[in-house]
């Protein structure tokens, strides 16, 4: 086996070790490696049903790996827990309750309804402060569909600070926005990673998205090849692992008319999504200073 380890000092904030994921017969995620640093802002890519959120399920604990092993600060990854907020595509809100219901229901549920009576007034004064932070002063006391689609993901994001996890795993969170809704909750987004310095996990399917939000972009894909041969059954690899700017300094939106933007997003579109363009793993372009590759001696027949 071939192996690196991850650059700079200390444990990694977020390990994915050797990771295989199967449904069945079918194998989804093949022998994955990444290591994150705490407060980078990772966006992942990759083809419709290469296993980008089924990777985010095995962080979050929602599923379990088939082989390999998923830790954070050290310690494995359990069952979902308030160490990982999560916000989904669809709100996560819950419609019979008002918004500042939603955002101290995990309080709720975590403390008991007796001394949640008994210390109301102190969880809703935190409440109304992540609303003020989220840009929903004056909203608590609506209902979700009260509120436009930004403003609603907005206060999913609060329901999740409140409880302060220690990562933030977003799965195509404003897949269901309109291109300039889209735009403003992403710079929202931005606003909000650069005050708390969080370490957010972002799957998307939109390039753009995933090249303009991330200081990390990782694509991850099917389409490769290594020494298994052509007729092997492979699951999905980090093709390509890009370092995109320095944590806590996110970019103004005319980055997106930049040449250079373009051409990172074009890179990412072939090294990802075109089924032509097969690498062998042995050539990904793992460039970020954390990347990390094990390789089977299947996979790469050179051996170390």
């Amino acid at each position: 086996m071939s192996d690196a380890t991850p650059n700079g000092d200390g444990a990694p904030f977020l390990e994915v070790r050797d990771v295989y994921k199967s449904y069945g017969d079918k194998l989804v995620l093949d022998n994955i490696d990444l290591t994150v640093a705490k407060g980078e802002l990772c966006c992942v890519i990759g083809p419709s049903g290469c296993g980008k959120s089924t990777l985010l399920r095995l962080i979050l604990g929602q599923e379990r790996v088939t082989g390999g092993e998923i830790r954070i600060e050290g310690g494995p990854v359990g069952w979902p827990g308030v160490d990982r907020g999560v916000v989904y595509q669809r709100y996560s809100l819950f419609p019979h309750l008002t918004v500042l219901e939603n955002v101290t229901l995990g309080r709720r549920l975590r403390c008991g309804w007796l001394e949640f009576r008994k210390r109301r007034a102190e969880f809703e004064e935190e409440a109304n402060g992540y609303l003020a932070e989220v840009g929903l002063t004056g909203h608590g006391h609506k209902h979700p569909h009260e509120l436009s689609g930004g403003m609603q993901q907005r206060v999913a994001v609060a329901q999740s600070l409140i409880l302060q996890p220690k990562i933030l795993l977003m799965d195509e969170p404003f897949g269901a926005l309109d291109p300039s809704t889209r735009e403003d909750v992403q710079l929202f987004l931005l606003e909000l990673w650069e005050t708390h310095g969080m370490t957010i996990f972002f799957v998307t399917h939109d390039l753009e998205e995933a090249a303009f939000l991330g200081s990390r972009l990782l694509v991850l894909s099917q389409y490769y090849r290594d020494d298994r041969g052509v007729s092997a059954e492979r699951g999905a690899k980090i093709v390509s692992d890009q370092r995109l700017h320095a944590p806590g300094t996110a970019l103004s939106t005319r980055t997106k008319q930049s040449d250079g933007f373009s051409e990172l997003v074009a890179r990412a579109r072939q090294a990802g999504f075109d089924p032509e363009h097969l690498q062998h793993a042995r050539e990904f372009d793992l460039a970020h200073p954390d990347s990390v590759q094990t390789l089977t001696s299947e996979e790469d027949g050179r051996g170390d």
